[in-house]
């Protein structure tokens, strides 16, 4: 028994042994692994665009898309390879049973700025673009308030309908908060709203499950929503559906009036460009929404370099609160941007205020870095009125090209800037003789360019006070990042 037992045992042992050895040779002879290669998004160009301008009565809308010698090569060769001929229709907004009447302005030629006057009345205008007036295309609306308590100027980006809106800016207590609400779209949207204010996030049930039908708009007061703070960031976001969000300041008699533009998103790092250089009150605005108390590290880009400012190096920002800091002594008469620094993500603007006896104000906020071009509807230099870009490089050097495209005449030719890295320049912005009415901007950035970040500001001399708004630059509606497809079950099962 104890010898067949042990012949067992070595019969396993020679097994084993083969099994390894056949193992080896297999392993040693196998074919090399085809390399691994991990999908990437696909960059293709936009060919279809909705923006809405959200109140335009009494205002100057401008709508344009650049043509082919208004981008880089790249930029035509792909485009050409899209839907091909294409048309923007710019129409006041309606719901579907609506949509049948009413005469609608079209636009079908790239390279050609649209600017038309509103007549009073009415509610929000929808752009729709498809084909080749998609990619690129940019809208705004521009209006001079003189009457009342609204005086000055007052421009916005028309916004594209989506999920989440940030704006940081003064609260209901400190100046009318309009918002505006409107949804082009098939389908209803439920939004949502909080209120993060100094002395934390102020919820209403007033602010919850607002719906917006197809074809609707709304105009809420936020002072119903929230009476109380005196500086906000204010999340306007849907549970279901997209919508188009815009604020309105009006500061009150002599202290002036603007839009409030979308901030970027909670990150770690913010950048506030295109911050003007003239005099005035700088107030900056600072919330953290998350659950973490921080501070915040403050660096001024500026003509002469990148440093922060003396004494006002950090701000503190308690969890679910907003702060502001008045830089007006820091950056005060010069062009700038600011990068600010946390440990957890934050969002942030900053308010500019004119000169004079009655004062107007400007507001920036947060913005992406415009890598892939960035585009200006609306610029005028027109009687005492003068357009200004502050563009910033505030980690490497950049280099872009600024064009021009006027309403009327021959565009001139484009300008090739250089940006020092940590600096910012501001440049006038003015179209060549014989051309009248205004124009648009376009900004390329250069190949090997740095992150550049920007502003377009429109000022206007007045006896009594400079009049002024701002747009930080925003990337170009000209590509989509199409996602990666996978051949994997887990493509299509949960």
């Amino acid at each position: 028994m104890r010898r067949l037992i042990e012949n067992r045992f070595g019969l396993l042992a020679l097994v084993l042994v083969a099994l390894g050895a056949l193992y080896g040779v297999a392993f040693v002879s196998r074919p090399a692994p085809a390399a691994q290669v991990r999908p990437q998004a696909v960059r293709a160009p936009v060919e279809s665009v909705t923006a809405v301008c959200p109140a335009p009565s009494g205002s100057r809308v401008s709508v344009v898309t650049p043509d082919q010698e208004q981008q880089s090569q790249e930029q035509q060769n792909q485009v050409q390879q899209s839907q091909g001929p294409g048309s923007a229709t710019l129409s006041a907004i309606k719901t579907p049973e609506e949509k049948a009447g009413g005469k609608d302005d079209v636009i079908d030629r790239p390279g050609l700025l649209w600017q038309r006057e509103i007549a009073a009345g009415g509610g929000p205008l929808v752009v729709d673009a498809t084909g080749s007036m998609a990619a690129g295309l940019e809208s705004a609306q521009t209006v001079r308030e003189t009457s009342g308590t609204q005086r000055g100027l007052a421009g916005v980006r028309c916004v594209e309908p989506g999920a989440e809106s940030w704006f940081v800016g003064p609260g209901p207590a400190a100046a009318e908060m309009t918002l505006y609400l409107a949804n082009p779209d098939a389908a209803p949207a439920v939004v949502s709203f909080m209120v993060y204010s100094g002395e934390g996030p102020v919820l209403s049930e007033r602010g919850n499950g607002v719906v917006v039908k197809p074809g609707q708009h709304r105009v809420i007061r936020l002072r119903d929503l929230a009476p109380s703070p005196l500086i906000m960031a204010l999340q306007v976001s849907t549970r279901s559906g997209r919508v188009a969000a815009a604020v309105k300041a009006v500061l009150g008699e002599g202290r002036g009036v603007d839009w409030l533009p979308v901030a970027a998103a909670p990150a770690t790092r913010v950048v506030v460009p295109g911050i003007p250089g003239t005099a005035g009150q700088r107030e900056l605005y600072v919330a953290t929404p998350g659950e973490r108390d921080t501070v915040v590290r403050i660096r001024a880009v500026l003509e002469d370099g990148s440093y922060a400012l003396k004494n006002k190096e950090t701000i503190e920002v308690p969890a679910g609160s907003a702060a502001s800091l008045d830089l007006s002594t820091g950056i005060g008469g010069q062009p700038a941007a600011l990068v600010l620094e946390s440990d957890v993500p934050i969002v942030a603007g900053l308010k500019i205020t004119g000169t004079g006896a009655r004062q107007d104000v400007a507001f920036t906020a947060g913005a992406a870095s415009v890598d892939l071009g960035s585009v200006v509807a609306d610029g005028r230099a027109e009687g005492k009125q003068t357009s200004w870009l502050v563009l910033s490089a505030p980690f490497s050097a950049a280099t872009v090209e600024v064009r021009l495209v006027p309403s009327k005449g021959a565009a001139p030719a484009p300008v090739e800037v250089k940006l020092p890295a940590a600096r910012t320049k501001e440049l006038r912005l003015a179209p060549p003789k014989g051309s009248k009415g205004g124009f648009s901007v376009v900004v390329r950035p250069m190949p090997g360019s740095g992150p550049v970040y920007g502003g377009r500001v429109l000022d206007e001399g007045a006896k009594d006070g400079q009049l002024l708004t701002a747009q930080p630059l925003a990337m170009a509606r000209t590509w989509a990042l199409v996602p990666p497809t996978v051949d994997a079950p887990g493509a299509v099962l949960p």
